[in-house]
């Protein structure tokens, strides 16, 4: 009783505190892709949080391109780890394979979900207080742009209603049901 006792907050911790690290890695690695404004205090503040890892890493492990490898070699160590944890706290073995499977599926889990939440805020936000800028705001329309862009050129405003966020959240829907499966 004891063991089951403290195994579920310990749990509990490991999985909150690697998972908000590793969003925070995610976030800052997918503003970096879409080249988002690095002054924004939001990005300011992901840089503060990531900077004491990543830059030792990027001194070893080199960008290639726009993609910056540290931070998703860094995501991936963190989620494996995180892993591990937890299957030791449960007094199970490690299946290393099923680690690393599980470790990529749950960051492009992430991922999709990202980009899922940053719409559906950006569309919440547009209806709340429309026009109005604040860091977050501009964050988002950053993100969201390189999805929300080639939608909105195939299919304009109908009726002065933006539909593209509606058929981004499908598509990221689709995608998640064509790439969870065969990721296990």
């Amino acid at each position: 009783m004891s063991g089951n006792y403290f195994t579920n907050p310990i749990e509990f911790l490991i999985s909150t505190l690697f998972s908000l690290y590793i969003l925070a890695v995610m976030l800052r690695f997918l503003l970096g892709l879409v080249r988002a404004d690095f002054y924004n205090p939001v990005s300011q503040f992901l840089v503060r949080i990531t900077n004491p890892v990543l830059v030792p890493l990027r001194k070893v492990i080199p960008s290639v391109g726009k993609i910056d490898i540290p931070a998703i070699l860094l995501m991936i160590v963190l989620q494996i780890i995180s892993l591990t944890l937890i299957f030791l706290l449960r007094g199970g073995g490690v299946p290393v394979s099923a680690v690393i499977i599980i470790s990529l599926a749950q960051l492009v889990s992430l991922a999709i979900n990202v980009f899922f939440f940053a719409i559906i805020i950006q569309v919440i936000l547009s209806w709340v207080n429309p026009g109005t800028y604040n860091p977050v705001t501009g964050l988002l329309y950053s993100l969201t742009g390189p999805i929300l862009r080639p939608i909105q050129q195939l299919l304009p405003p109908i009726a002065g209603i933006d539909l593209s966020p509606l058929f981004a959240l499908i598509g990221l829907q689709v995608l998640r049901m064509l790439i969870m499966p065969l990721l296990g």
